[in-house]
């Protein structure tokens, strides 16, 4: 069986992080390790939230794990609190990754034309380091703007534009680039059909292919999906699809997590209902 560690933190209550990495990729018959990076007892979008950081804890731990000689099939970094962080798993990578070993490396930060909440624009230049050590980055468009300090254009842009971004990802380090939440106002020339649509491009920098799945937009948004995204790719890259393949995989699971919350009238507004979507999931593997 193949194992993977992911390093994120968790959130008690709240579905997001580790909350839903380690139970989906559990589910797709991968060995989910975990590095908590901090526990909170809600995620952020709750009021009054406790939060309590352990970057003090990480080392230890990973000296532990050389000692063991544990190996890992892959990294999957997901959000990452502070530059302390960031420096550690530039260390964890070095000391775990390479070889057979994929990193994942998904830049939580920023959505929406903004970043979160305690990052700042230098903070994004050392996450585009990170970035450049992945075999597979994940950003969403957002976060792309801000790791390549360009600035964010929420519209009216082309196939080329997206191409170009990609390029300039890959020109940080990463081998593969996953770009969410592209949409395209009116159809382009080499995408006939996706307008009023949204989905992913990626880009494999060895090949130079570039590739594309639109799916319909759903009509709400909800806390955590981009974690169940990079989750269930890497546990899709894992189980020996391919990138295209992955990437499909977790955008469908998604939406279809999503539509399994809006079916019932009193739906949870802090996270979808994707434990619910995983007889979906399974069916696709």
């Amino acid at each position: 069986m193949k194992r993977i560690i992911t390093i994120q933190d968790i959130s008690c209550v709240g579905k997001c992080s580790l909350t839903v990495a380690l139970p989906i990729i559990s589910a797709m018959g991968v060995e989910a390790s975990v590095l908590p990076t901090a526990v909170l007892s809600t995620h952020t979008a709750f009021k009054g939230f406790t939060f309590r950081d352990l970057t003090s804890d990480i080392q230890p731990i990973c000296d532990h794990w050389k000692q063991e000689k544990i190996h890992f099939d892959a990294i999957y970094t997901g959000y990452l609190g502070s530059f302390e962080q960031l420096d550690l798993m530039h260390k964890l990578v070095a000391d775990f990754g390479g070889g057979d070993t994929l990193t994942i490396v998904d830049p939580c930060m920023a959505d929406n034309g903004k970043l979160y909440p305690g990052f700042t624009p230098e903070f994004a230049f050392a996450m585009a380091k990170l970035c450049g050590k992945a075999n597979v980055m994940v950003p969403n468009l957002t976060e792309a703007s801000f790791l390549l300090g360009i600035p964010y254009v929420e519209s009216g842009y082309d196939e080329e534009y997206v191409k170009d971004v990609l390029k300039k990802l890959a020109a940080l380090g990463a081998q593969k680039v996953v770009l969410k939440g592209i949409q395209f106002e009116q159809d382009q020339q080499d995408l006939k059909g996706v307008a009023g649509k949204i989905g992913i491009a990626a880009y494999d920098a060895a090949t130079g292919k570039f590739s594309w799945y639109f799916h319909k937009k759903m009509p709400v948004s909800f806390h955590g999906t981009g974690d169940i995204f990079a989750s269930v790719l890497t546990g899709a890259l894992m189980r020996g699809l391919s990138l295209e393949q992955s990437y499909t995989l977790a955008a469908d699971f998604v939406v279809e997590s999503i539509k399994q919350t809006l079916s019932h009238e009193n739906y949870n507004w802090y996270g979808v209902d994707f434990e619910a979507a995983f007889p979906y999931l399974l069916g696709r593997l």
